[in-house]
């Protein structure tokens, strides 16, 4: 079989790397979801959104009449591969709104939610970030557990509770909230709804979180009787987790941390920096140890990229895909822990340097996914979560009670 992509993708791809050259520095590496922790990072991102916008690309994949150009699947994964491997800021906007907020509103969102939320996202302005509020102190994996309430009262929906983990939040405008309205019923998943809510609405307070590199990325977010209109009710009342999974689809199908594209652009530099640095009087490419590593991450990554072209296949045939995203969500995390320790042996003390001292190599990009791996094997699900979906439904296993 030939694997091959059309002119019209191809000229997209062109198109994307031209932008890239024009609009980022020389030596750029893009460091995944680090934008959102210093100011003058985020405004970056967002001034290169505004422009991913004005060109069409920021919601490609969206209908025409709410922000996007109706592109297909693979012209999506062309665009997901460049900007991951150039490392194109402000392409996720805090993630939630373009991956997966969006695609969920066209799904099940009212028309009128549609009209106002859809257009505000596609246009890479500040008011169209989002955050996600599904995980709790006691409701990670175990996401039916969640405890934060919506009460409704007259024609607003009332919510107390606490969120933990929620990326972007102190940037974001709106929050994508998981809420229990339904209580004392045997199963825990059919109470949860789904709500819109601004950030800026009283009895809402955002505590920074640090990740293991000290970016501020995550925060804990705590409502106080804060009040929704019922309008932003999402889908029906109830029925929230069966949004859920549709949305999740979107979020581990090709959104992950730091896609192929990324992975691909880090591989790249690892293996220029083995021909250029020498140990004993030869370059470090001629280690027979190396070599091999760097030769089986290769072909992990090329495994990778398989996954989401069938994925991408299938999706283009008309196919709800189910365990396919849960597929290539863990094993991209297992590929970003392999490369990453990879990464480590070959730089040796020079992954522990701080990215910003002039000793870091690859600008200090080895350390940064070294401190990420963890981490990106629980955002959108545990790998162990994503197997048991392997295994129930592409594999047919029975489920534990």
């Amino acid at each position: 079989m030939e694997f091959k992509f059309s002119e019209k993708e191809e000229k997209l791809r062109g198109d994307i790397r031209k932008f890239a050259k024009e609009e980022l520095p020389p030596d750029w590496i893009g460091l995944g979801l680090t934008e959102e922790s210093r100011d003058e990072d985020w405004e970056y991102a967002m001034s290169i959104a505004k422009k991913l916008s004005q060109r069409g690309w920021l919601t490609m994949a969206w209908p025409k009449e709410y922000g996007g150009r109706g592109a297909s699947p693979w012209e999506q994964l062309v665009y997901n591969e460049e900007v991951g491997y150039w490392g194109i800021p402000g392409t996720m906007m805090g993630a939630s709104g373009v991956a997966w907020v969006g695609p969920s509103l066209i799904l099940f969102g009212s028309e009128e939610q549609k009209r106002k939320y859809l257009p505000i996202i596609a246009s890479g302005e500040p008011d169209g970030v989002w955050c996600t509020g599904y995980s709790e102190p006691d409701a990670g994996s175990d996401f039916a557990n969640i405890q934060c309430r919506a009460v409704k009262k007259g024609g607003k929906y009332v919510i107390n509770g606490q969120k933990i983990w929620t990326s972007c939040a102190h940037r974001a405008k709106w929050c994508w909230l998981a809420a229990r309205t339904k209580f004392n019923i045997d199963k825990k998943h059919h109470g949860i709804s789904l709500f819109i809510v601004d950030m800026k609405s009283p009895g809402i307070t955002v505590n920074p979180l640090m990740n293991y590199a000290g970016h501020h990325i995550f925060n804990e977010v705590f409502f106080d009787d804060v009040r929704v209109p019922a309008s932003n009710l999402v889908g029906e009342e109830g029925r929230g987790w069966y949004h859920l999974m549709q949305a999740l689809v979107h979020e581990r199908g090709g959104t992950a941390p730091m896609g192929v594209g990324s992975l691909r652009r880090l591989l790249d530099e690892l293996v220029q920096y083995v021909k250029e640095t020498q140990h004993e009087g030869k370059p470090l490419s001629q280690n027979p140890i190396i070599r091999q590593k760097l030769a089986d991450r290769a072909i992990e990554l090329e495994t990778l990229r398989m996954f989401a072209c069938e994925t991408t296949w299938k999706m283009s045939q008309g196919v709800i895909v189910v365990y396919e995203p849960s597929r290539d969500k863990a094993f991209g995390s297992q590929a970003l822990e392999r490369l990453a320790i990879t990464g480590t042996e070959i730089l040796g003390a020079y992954s522990q340097v701080d990215p910003d001292s002039r000793w870091a190599k690859i600008k200090g990009s080895i350390q940064h996914i070294y401190l990420l791996f963890p981490g990106a094997s629980i955002a959108g699900g545990t790998d162990d979560i994503e197997r048991n979906i392997i295994g129930q439904f592409r594999l047919g296993l029975p489920r534990s009670y």
